[in-house]
């Protein structure tokens, strides 16, 4: 299926045809009839699906056949509620791309910065508002910006919401909006909370899901370096310095880890920079914008920063450290491999994040390729153990004997949990 067989209006297929999109990927595909029938939409799907695009391209054109024929300042007619500030500028972007000759305007709300020229252009009138919770409620409060004219309600990234604590945020905003309007709610994850939440606000809506999180995308080709914790970062070095890798997001676990690695790259000649929640704004927009116009090879990021992160052509993820959460893993890696292009993500494992190794291979049922010609292999290496990481937890008591040597070397290194 082509773009031009979804019942788009000239001005967003000339946008599309500009940016080089022809066919919609699966959730585009479903999802935008459904939009455009007016109906509530939930879809379940991680980043890197495309769903950006399954909601702009839709709302642009329900929006430009209700043009707003009144004088005075245009008032919001969609809201786009999202968690972080980079994600909302990406949002905002998509919707000025797709938009480009529907006549239509948008701008992006979000805290961390001056209120003042964000007030300004709510003066002037705007079509589509994409704003994080805290900066929305701020304005709301204070008068500032009405939403009496809403008709349609996006609610991204629900997931990461109550993984931000935004939970909460987005309930009050919720009351604040008219009850007649169209919603469309998103989430990569279906926790408790957020399924009670979309039943709340959602009416009678069709479900889609595409990409379950515990798939990978095909194209994506995955390997794992196995090292010893206090090497990981001569092994990076390595890496970026024995590799072909023109640019490369790191995954990090801590704030203050992110920095460490960034500052150590730098030192090492490799440009690097960090990009994570107790940055400025400023610091984090001029990251991000060096990472994408590739005046640094490296951002090194942690996993709330780097939510929303959409850089074409990025061809390499690192895992610094395997997070804890193996669905973690999936979205971390979803990074690269976009649109149908090819990527590498390569992991680092110490010994005290075999488990987490194991509990990714379980959820994504693919065995990860091992890398064992570098120098910072660990004192004993877990090359032996890797088939245990392909076989079911039971495994065979011939296997287990055989290591048994191994295993005790391998559990006396490992901190006792009391």
């Amino acid at each position: 299926m082509t773009f031009d067989q979804l019942n788009l209006q000239e001005p967003l297929l000339k946008a599309l045809k500009e940016t080089g999109y022809t066919h919609p990927t699966p959730i585009q595909e479903q999802s935008i009839p459904i939009v455009l029938s007016q109906k509530d939409l939930l879809g379940c799907a991680q980043t890197g699906t495309g769903k950006t695009a399954a909601f702009a391209i839709p709302t642009l054109q329900l929006l430009h056949g209700r043009q707003n024929a009144g004088k005075g300042p245009r008032p919001i007619r969609a809201l786009v509620l999202t968690p972080t500030r980079e994600l909302a500028i990406q949002i905002e972007e998509s919707f000025r791309t797709y938009g480009k000759y529907t006549g239509l305007n948008q701008m992006v709300i979000f805290g961390g910065v001056s209120q003042h020229n964000q007030v300004n252009s709510l003066r002037n009138g705007v079509d589509v508002l994409i704003a994080t919770p805290g900066r929305l409620l701020d304005l709301l409060n204070q008068g500032l910006i009405s939403l009496q004219h809403l008709q349609l309600f996006v609610l991204d990234e629900a997931d990461r919401m109550l993984d931000m604590g935004f939970i909460h945020d987005v309930k009050r905003v919720i009351s604040r909006i008219p009850v007649k309007r169209q919603t469309l709610f998103f989430s990569a994850t279906m926790p408790p909370e957020i399924a009670s939440l979309a039943n709340t606000i959602l009416k009678e809506p069709v479900k889609i899901e595409v990409t379950p999180v515990s798939s990978t995308a095909e194209k994506i080709e995955q390997q794992v370096y196995f090292t010893n914790k206090d090497t990981k970062r001569s092994l990076l070095i390595h890496v970026l310095e024995n590799t072909n890798i023109d640019r490369a997001l790191v995954f990090a676990r801590t704030k203050y880890g992110s920095d460490k690695i960034a500052r150590a790259l730098t030192k090492a000649g490799i440009r690097a920079d960090a990009i994570h929640g107790d940055k400025s704004q400023n610091a984090r927009q001029n990251a991000l914008s060096n990472f994408k116009d590739g005046k640094i090879r490296i951002l090194v990021a942690t996993d709330i920063a780097a939510r929303g992160i959409d850089v074409d052509n990025l061809t390499h993820v690192i895992n610094y450290e395997l997070p804890n959460v193996p669905e973690t893993y999936v979205h971390r890696i979803g990074r690269t491999g976009r649109a149908g292009a090819s990527g590498i993500a390569i992991s680092f494992c110490d010994a005290e994040e075999r488990e987490y190794l194991r509990d990714i291979q379980k959820l994504t049922k693919q065995s990860i390729p091992v890398v064992d010609e570098h120098p910072f292999q660990p004192l004993h290496s877990v090359m032996a153990s890797q088939p245990a990481l392909q076989k079911k937890a039971a495994g065979d008591a011939g296997h287990r004997n055989k290591n048994n040597n191994f295993k005790k070397r391998w559990n006396s290194s490992r901190p006792v949990n009391r």
